[in-house]
């Protein structure tokens, strides 16, 4: 079945960085787009990244451009999050996403925190 399990969450001062890693497993992971959203406390989850099944496609949150890359390794089954310039805002919940099969599968997330 499909897995997705998120990792390299923490706690980070601001105009800090962190790295988000999303391993895939259950389907063909090289024939889909994958996706980065996020969850803050006591608001709606937000797509903040998303990246074409080759790599050449991005597309970024205008809250996030210029600050966020999202990456992927196919050989790996991997998609990444590189967070640069990290402000409070940023805090939140992120979690990886595929569509596969017309269902939306969700990782368990991983807390990122940004405070000084």
């Amino acid at each position: 079945q499909v897995q997705l399990v998120e990792s390299g969450g923490g706690l980070v001062q601001p105009g800090g960085s962190l790295r988000l890693s999303c391993a895939a497993s259950g389907f063909t992971f090289r024939l889909y787009t994958m996706r980065w959203y996020r969850q803050a406390p006591g608001k709606e989850r937000e797509l903040v990244a998303a990246i074409g099944n080759t790599g050449r496609s991005t597309n970024y949150a205008d809250s996030v451009k210029g600050r966020f890359t999202i990456s992927r390794d196919n050989a790996k089954n991997t998609v990444y999050l590189q967070m640069n310039s990290l402000k409070p805002e940023d805090t939140a919940v992120y979690y990886c996403n595929v569509v596969f099969d017309a269902q939306h599968y969700w990782g368990q997330g991983t807390q990122v925190t940004v405070s000084s």
